[in-house]
């Protein structure tokens, strides 16, 4: 009996360190299932909010759409002809490109150089340099903003979308420089020597070897930043304005708030057309965001 016992200890011990192990797989996905739902249903109410008729938004909740999904006759897409075309959300769609692309391309391209040269060129004052420039990431934007004005209306770029251009891409620039570089430095040092022997000159080695290399540092920064961009309230308002002619989504909003305060199906719909871009480029620069989030991590 007591041989019998030993012997079953070491396959119920075996059976349990199996057992573990699934049980905190099966806890974990749970967690991650119930995190991803609590933060979708916000969404999804928003969604549904933005097709409904008004009259129906004051009557009932969102969620009774659910007890027949395909009852079409409860949908409507008034409330987004409303906000694209007699709202001006169409115009402040386009808008809101024109600021956004330029201001996270500039950044990109100027700071991606930029890096390359202090990870790779060698040249006195480099590092005072570059800690110089990550020191401004100190600053707040708000410091500043009274003396860029004062510049902009003396070089007549006030309210153009010149000015939003300057003022994101030059605050986002020790950032960018701060995440591209660390990237850049941890490149192969053979591949940049090899390319040197071979005659190749500082532009040819950006270009052909570091820019595609840092593809995933560049979109991870990238992701950021249009985010960032998209989203911005206080920047657009002080250096473009409320003008029709360069006002922003979010400043269009602003302005459905307070002139429309009361039509929730409106304010559903614009706050809707907002989220689509930025989550579109969100899931498609998703792999080279987390494996931009990783460089460096591990080695070999």
């Amino acid at each position: 009996m007591s041989s019998a016992l030993l012997e079953a200890r070491p396959a119920n011990v075996t059976g349990t360190k199996k057992t573990r192990p699934r049980v905190g797989a099966w806890l974990i996905q749970a967690c991650v299932w119930g995190m991803v739902l609590l933060w979708t249903i916000p969404t999804i109410g928003l969604l549904v909010t933005s097709i409904r008729p008004q009259d129906d938004i004051y009557t009932s909740g969102w969620w009774t759409v659910l007890r027949a999904p395909f009852d079409m006759r409860q949908y409507t897409l008034e409330n987004y002809q409303t906000v694209l075309f007699s709202e001006g959300m169409l115009t402040s769609f386009v808008n809101t490109l024109a600021v956004t692309i330029p201001a996270v391309v500039i950044p990109l391209f100027i700071a991606s150089f930029a890096a390359y040269g202090f990870a790779w060129v060698r040249f006195p004052g480099s590092n005072v340099l570059f800690y110089l420039f990550v020191a401004m990431l100190v600053v707040p934007l708000q410091v500043a903003f009274i003396p860029i004005i004062r510049i902009f209306t003396d070089l007549g770029i006030s309210n153009t979308f010149l000015s939003a251009w300057i003022v994101h891409a030059g605050f986002s620039m020790p950032i960018a420089l701060l995440i591209l570089r660390n990237y850049i430095a941890s490149l192969p040092q053979e591949l940049i020597e090899a390319a040197r022997v071979d005659g190749a000159s500082h532009w040819t080695i950006y270009t052909r070897i570091v820019l595609p290399l840092s593809w995933p540092a560049i979109a991870a920064f990238g992701v950021f930043h249009f985010l960032w961009v998209w989203n911005d309230f206080l920047v657009n308002l002080v250096f473009l304005g409320a003008s029709p002619d360069v006002e922003v989504m979010t400043v269009n909003l602003q302005s459905l708030m307070t002139n429309r305060g009361q039509d929730f199906n409106i304010l559903a719909a614009g706050a809707f057309i907002t989220m689509v871009v930025p989550v579109a480029v969100f899931l498609f620069l998703q792999r080279y965001f987390v494996r931009g989030l990783l460089a460096g991590s591990t080695k070999g």
